[in-house]
C-alpha cells in the first residue's frame, strides 16, 4: 500500500511534537522529529564551547556529526522521540528553553541545514512517515502528499511552554517565556534560509481552542483520505 509523507510545520509551542507523535501512532507511521536534530546540534555546540552564532564552528561541528551519523533518533517507551548524541541519551537535555533558542539560531545557518537535509530526506524516502518542523512542506519535502501547518495564538503557545517547563521543575516567568516565543517567531520567519512559512497547499490547523485529540482527529482524517486516493484503482 502506498503511504504518504506527512509534513507538519508550525511555530514554537503549537504542539507539533505531541500531535506528530499521536498522529504517527494512530496511523502506524514512523515519527521523525526534525527539530530534535537541530536541538542536538545546539547541545553539541554548547558542549564544545562554541557560540550558537559562530557559523564556522557550528557548521564544521554539524558536518562532522552528520558524516559520523552521531545523531540518532528513535522511539522511547511512551512513543516519543529518543535522541542519542555520540551514543549518549540527550532526550531530556535538548528540551530546555536554552536549547530551543539555540536550535532556532543554528537552524538558520546554511552549513547546518545542508548537513542535516540529507538525513531528513533519507528518513522519509519511502513514505509512511510523519515529520515535524518549520520547513518540511516547503523545503525538505515540498512534494509531500499531506501537508499541515499547525499554529496557535502567541498567548496560548507561551502558556503551553510555561506549563511544560513547570512540569519539568524549571523556574520560568510567563511574560519572559512569551517574549522568547515572539522572538523565536520573528527569527524563524525572517531567516534567509528556509524561513518558517505555510506551504501553499498545506491545511492550516489552529489549535488555540482545540483539544489535542481534535487536532489529531482532523489530521488523521485528512491523511487517510489521501491514502485512499493514492491507492485507488
Amino acid at each position: 500500500m502506498k503511504r504518504p509523507v506527512v509534513a507538519i510545520d508550525g511555530p514554537a509551542g503549537a504542539g507539533k511534537s505531541t500531535v506528530t507523535r499521536l498522529v504517527a501512532a494512530t496511523l502506524g507511521y514512523v515519527m521523525v522529529d526534525t527539530g530534535a536534530l537541530y536541538r542536538a546540534i545546539a547541545l553539541a555546540a554548547k558542549q564544545a564551547g562554541a557560540s550558537f552564532d559562530d557559523e564556522a564552528a557550528v557548521g564544521v561541528l554539524a558536518e562532522r556529526l552528520a558524516s559520523e551519523r552521531a545523531i540518532e533518533l528513535g522511539s522511547d517507551e511512551n512513543g516519543g522521540t529518543r535522541v542519542l548524541l555520540a551514543g549518549s541519551d540527550v532526550s531530556q537535555a535538548i528540551r530546555t528553553l536554552e536549547m530551543g533558542q539555540g536550535a532556532s539560531k543554528v537552524s538558520a545557518q546554511p552549513r547546518v541545514r545542508s548537513a542535516l537535509l540529507a538525513m531528513q530526506r533519507d528518513a522519509g524516502r519511502n513514505g509512511g512517515v510523519v515529520l515535524e518542523g518549520r520547513d518540511i512542506g516547503t523545503v525538505v519535502f515540498p512534494e509531500a502528499e499531506a501537508k499541515f501547518f499547525l499554529t496557535a495564538s502567541v498567548d496560548v503557545r507561551a502558556r503551553r511552554r510555561f506549563d511544560e517547563l513547570a512540569l519539568k521543575g524549571t523556574d520560568a516567568d510567563l511574560e519572559q517565556v512569551k517574549r522568547e516565543v515572539e522572538e523565536r517567531d520573528r527569527r524563524d520567519s525572517t531567516r534567509p534560509i528556509a524561513p518558517l512559512r505555510r506551504a501553499d497547499d498545506a491545511m492550516v490547523v489552529d489549535s488555540s481552542n482545540l483539544e489535542v485529540s481534535e487536532v489529531v482527529e482532523a489530521i488523521v482524517a485528512r491523511v487517510r483520505a489521501i491514502e485512499a486516493a493514492l491507492n485507488a484503482p
